[in-house]
């Protein structure tokens, strides 16, 4: 006696060997008949101490296309404006091990934060006081804030922790740089 195995056990479309394409990083042909053109469109967003570094300024409100993981790591201020725009403001922030951004709330911004490298707690709730959402984050996190949530995220890593924030609308005045959150705090209170 021979089994014969029931062939319409799994429903349409299900397809058992079917051709994998590669999805993942394609290689890039440029427009441009050289590549040092290329290059030399984008060169004011290096530093030209030659080491390649990404000029950290605030290039809102032109077009611009940066890696932003890449600025995001290399950044060592509390907090720096990279893009300020007319409806949202990207800035960088670097937290030192063990400190926090503080409770605050934005009544009339959206906040998006994506973490690049490090690892916290992300903790929001309805006031100060009352905190009923809290999360472990680390490098790919993102965390969307609402308007009008107190929040607070806190570096409990080694390492400090560098993160991305998208503030809609722009939250900061065009070129903010706070080295530390020492300056940011006295800046917000005066």
């Amino acid at each position: 006696m021979y089994f014969v195995p029931y062939m319409n056990q799994y429903k349409y479309p299900y397809y058992v060997n079917f051709l994998m394409y590669n999805y993942g990083r394609q290689p890039v042909f440029w427009a441009f008949p050289d590549e040092i053109e290329h290059a030399n469109r984008f060169e004011s967003i290096r530093s030209s101490d030659g080491n390649g570094s990404i000029l950290l300024a605030d290039y809102g409100t032109k077009p611009f296309a940066v890696n932003i993981n890449e600025a995001t790591k290399q950044n060592n201020t509390y907090r720096t404006a990279l893009w300020t725009g007319t409806h949202l403001q990207v800035t960088l922030m670097s937290l030192n091990v063990g400190e926090d951004i503080g409770v605050e709330m934005h009544p009339d911004v959206d906040q998006f934060l994506r973490i690049e490298q490090g690892q916290g707690i992300v903790q929001m709730g309805t006031s100060k006081e009352i905190v009923h959402f809290e999360r472990n984050v680390y490098d790919d996190s993102a965390i969307m804030i609402p308007a009008g949530t107190w929040h607070n995220l806190i570096n409990t890593g080694n390492i400090p922790l560098k993160l991305y924030s998208i503030y809609a609308p722009p939250n900061h005045s065009f070129g903010t740089v706070h080295v530390t959150k020492g300056d940011a705090l006295s800046a917000e209170s005066g």
